[in-house]
């Protein structure tokens, strides 16, 4: 790869970095081209050299941001992400206080909702993935246990009702935490969430 191609890339690379923080932080409408330009350091003539129109900006960013947990489950060096990990992780305050760097579902699900059918499709895709995932971290966490908690059903059914149970809690949960305006009822819904699907019998 020729130098100005590979500084292309990454300029390309950085815009959808800067992008995909702002979105969650502000909101898909909250940030306009010209703003995420000049953060980058570069001019709004030169966007229409690295997207068609803001909706592809907004679907890569988009696509970008919902790898967060591929990422952390393919990286090494690191302890292995679990089930329980995950779940802690997405309804921790850490994760409520800042946004940008998390899950843009839990960030922007209503935006979402109203953009583009492109956007949505690969939007789509991703949480399709995600909820894979989940699945295969719930399958994961049964296997030890399955014996002494008598014959639980481990299905493919049950196990996809449950990473998608776990999804919709996740998302839900962190998004109130969010919009309320009261610490001490935002942290209950945080742990209060995160306890139930970690022990859903009590």
């Amino acid at each position: 790869m020729g130098h100005s191609k590979a500084e292309k890339v990454k300029t390309h690379q950085r815009i959808v970095a800067i992008a995909s923080k702002r979105f969650r932080e502000e909101g898909l409408a909250g940030v306009g081209i010209a703003e995420l330009m000049k953060q980058a350091g570069l001019t709004v003539g030169g966007f229409y050299k690295h997207f068609r129109s803001r909706d592809d900006l907004v679907a890569e960013a988009l696509v970008s941001a919902l790898e967060l947990w591929k990422r952390q489950i393919n990286a090494s060096g690191g302890p292995p992400v679990t089930y329980e990990s995950l779940v802690g992780d997405y309804l921790s305050e850490a994760h409520r206080n800042h946004p940008g760097t998390g899950c843009p579902v839990g960030a922007l699900a209503g935006d979402i909702a109203r953009s583009d059918k492109q956007t949505r499709a690969l939007v789509t895709g991703k949480i399709r993935d995600n909820i894979a995932l989940i699945a295969n971290l719930v399958r994961d966490s049964s296997q030890p246990d399955q014996h002494a908690k008598g014959k639980r059903q481990t299905d493919q059914s049950v196990i996809r009702a449950h990473a998608i149970l776990t999804y919709c809690a996740l998302v839900g949960g962190i998004s109130v935490a969010r919009a309320v305006l009261d610490e001490q009822l935002s942290q209950e819904i945080l742990k209060t969430v995160a306890q139930l699907l970690k022990n859903p019998a009590g």
